[in-house]
């Protein structure tokens, strides 16, 4: 049987809408009838066939790894999934033996492989993962918002790495997983939330998600934003999701003595860093990869708990119109952009 799915065919820039053959779940693995997927930023590299996408993908490759769908069939020897259920899938298949994954931190895995990267993706009809891999969706969560569950785990993992509880927050970069942390943080209890960017349409979404404050470096003070929320040690906490060297020098200036950052964002190429404010001030750097496992509870009980993930959603297509949903992402003037694959 065959599908629709979108394609990287070439080593070029763009997607091709076609027809592909509907995979077959074998032993331990899950079908999976795709509902909505939500397109990511590593998707946009995919897109545009930049110098990362070259070195991870293979082309013909179905590409996405973001979405929320229904078991459609069960491969041989799975036992704990009904058809029908609600659910998506944690994107990182690891390899379950290394040192990592044995002691529970398979975000560290050193062989994954990831959907819609290594391996035919969620930009389809059916996608098929390992059992393993299959995250149970509670049926009182929506599912434009579940659909993007894989970036908010990122933000989940970013901004719950450190205690934030009355503690004062700077996050540099407003993309859709700055956004979402924004939320998130002010949600686990931060008493300011400042988020940094020079794009205007994204730092108002950042601002309904529930960033107390919002500076664009273009033409604003950080300092008078600090100023004005009370701060005067420093920041506690910082969030790096830019992977700007200009971006992430100003976070480690401003943040006070023992302060904790968490790095998420890449960058093109590599940054110069001011080594004196890392060592001089004792700033603890934590690199973050991925979702741990414990991310996807926690995600589902904070929105049942009342965050309100819905205002990063700015775009809604059916899946014929991809184009029109990455036109917006690379317009900057989207936040996340939801396919439906639905009729």
């Amino acid at each position: 049987m065959k599908m629709n799915a979108l394609v990287k065919l070439k080593p070029e820039k763009g997607l091709v809408l076609m027809q592909v053959d509907k995979p077959t779940p074998g032993p331990g693995e899950v079908l999976i009838k795709v509902h909505k997927s939500a397109i990511c930023g590593s998707d946009v590299h995919i897109y545009d066939w930049n110098d990362w996408a070259a070195s991870h993908v293979k082309p013909p490759m179905v590409i996405g790894h973001e979405y929320v769908g229904e078991i459609a069939e069960l491969g041989e020897g799975v036992t704990d999934y009904q058809i029908g259920e609600r659910v998506s899938g944690e994107g990182h298949i690891t390899c379950g033996k290394c040192r990592n994954c044995r002691s529970g931190n398979i975000q560290w895995c050193k062989d994954t492989n990831s959907v819609g990267v290594d391996r035919n993706g969620a930009f389809a009809e059916y996608v098929c993962i390992p059992a393993s891999n299959v995250i149970r969706i509670p049926t009182n969560l929506p599912e434009d918002v579940v659909a993007m569950f894989d970036a908010v785990g990122n933000a989940t993992h970013t901004a719950l790495m450190f205690n934030l509880i009355g503690e004062d927050v700077i996050i540099t970069g407003a993309g859709p997983i700055g956004i979402i942390a924004a939320g998130i943080c002010k949600y686990a209890g931060a008493r300011n939330v400042i988020i940094t960017d020079v794009n205007d349409y994204r730092l108002d979404l950042a601002k309904r998600m529930g960033a107390t404050a919002t500076v664009n470096i273009a033409r604003e003070s950080l300092e008078e934003a600090m100023k004005a929320g009370g701060i005067v040690e420093g920041f506690d906490v910082g969030l790096e999701m830019s992977g700007n060297g200009g971006a992430f020098n100003q976070m480690t200036g401003a943040m006070r003595n023992g302060g904790k950052i968490s790095l998420l964002g890449l960058g093109n190429a590599p940054i110069t860093v001011n080594m004196n404010n890392i060592i001089g001030k004792g700033l603890t750097l934590q690199g973050i990869y991925g979702r741990k496992m414990d991310n996807w509870h926690q995600m589902a009980y904070m929105v049942q708990g009342g965050l309100d993930l819905s205002p990063v959603i700015t775009h809604r297509f059916h899946y014929t119109e991809f184009e029109k949903g990455f036109e917006a992402m690379h317009s900057g003037m989207s936040g996340k952009v939801i396919l439906n694959w639905e009729d």
